[in-house]
């Protein structure tokens, strides 16, 4: 079920009417740093994950 761009704008409208036009900017930005976080985080697992394989193959290799 995709989004369109007046299902977007009704979405925002019903938020400025719930939250407010004070509310909706620092929930914005909480959104911003809660993704940036995730982001961060999901990237420091990847990394790990990869460093892990990397020193597989190579212990791998070596005990060969």
């Amino acid at each position: 079920m995709p989004l369109g761009p007046g299902s977007i704008v009704l979405i925002v409208l019903v938020a400025l009417l719930i939250f407010g036009p004070k509310k909706l900017p620092e929930l914005g930005r909480a959104a911003g740093n809660t993704l940036r976080e995730f982001k961060h985080a999901t990237k420091g697992l990847a990394d790990d994950d990869d460093d892990s394989k990397n020193k597989n193959n190579h212990s791998s290799s070596a005990d060969k």
